[in-house]
């Protein structure tokens, strides 16, 4: 029999952490809170967009692989029940329903539990997995926040494309390639050390 640390497939790297209850708590707590911080990364692109370009989307998808879809999902809950209440930790230091921005934040619900599934079914233990995990979340987000900027905002659907996706790309592409590097790099130190 083997002595060497074994990492089941169905797990994400906050099943490594000890606990139950509390840690789950703490984990939600803390996805959510660094989903608030990353919200403040706000940099207004306008006239391009309404949307400001921020490092929200980056945390979210972070914190769904680490965590999995059920607590994503509570701790993307979390972060809109807590911006709704009033606290300014939506981008650029706003709260509350509504703004073009609005709907990118409900994707973050979808996208945690989807990106958290994946996550769970080994999706972000290689470069090459992690990619389509958070290009598949991206596309979740940016599919919430254009039909947003259509159907509340009134945008046209070529024009929300335009604002809604178009100058997130690149910025996108950048937060994709760090995740393909920061989570397999995560698993490949737990398979080295174990669990």
């Amino acid at each position: 029999m083997s002595t060497s640390p074994v990492v089941l497939r169905r797990q994400v790297l906050a099943d490594l952490i000890p606990g139950s209850v509390a840690r789950n708590a703490l984990l939600v707590a803390g996805g959510a809170a660094l989903t608030g911080l990353a919200a403040q990364l706000s940099v207004p692109i306008e006239p391009l967009s309404p949307v400001p370009v921020t490092g929200q989307t980056f945390a979210v998808l972070l914190v769904a692989a680490a965590l999995g879809p059920w607590r994503a999902l509570a701790s993307m809950a979390l972060y809109l029940a807590v911006g709704m209440a009033g606290v300014p930790w939506f981008a650029g230091g706003t709260s509350g329903a509504g703004g073009a921005s609005f709907g990118y934040i409900l994707g973050y619900l979808a996208a945690g539990l989807l990106v958290g599934e994946l996550a769970r079914r080994a999706g972000d233990r290689t470069p090459l997995r992690t990619v389509g995990t958070m290009l598949l979340g991206n596309a979740v987000i940016y599919a919430f926040g254009v039909s947003w900027l259509v159907g509340i905002v009134g945008m046209t659907v070529p024009a929300a494309l335009v604002a809604g996706v178009l100058p997130f790309l690149i910025g996108d592409a950048i937060k994709v390639a760090l995740a393909a590097g920061v989570l397999p790099g995560a698993w490949a130190l737990v398979r080295r050390f174990g669990k």
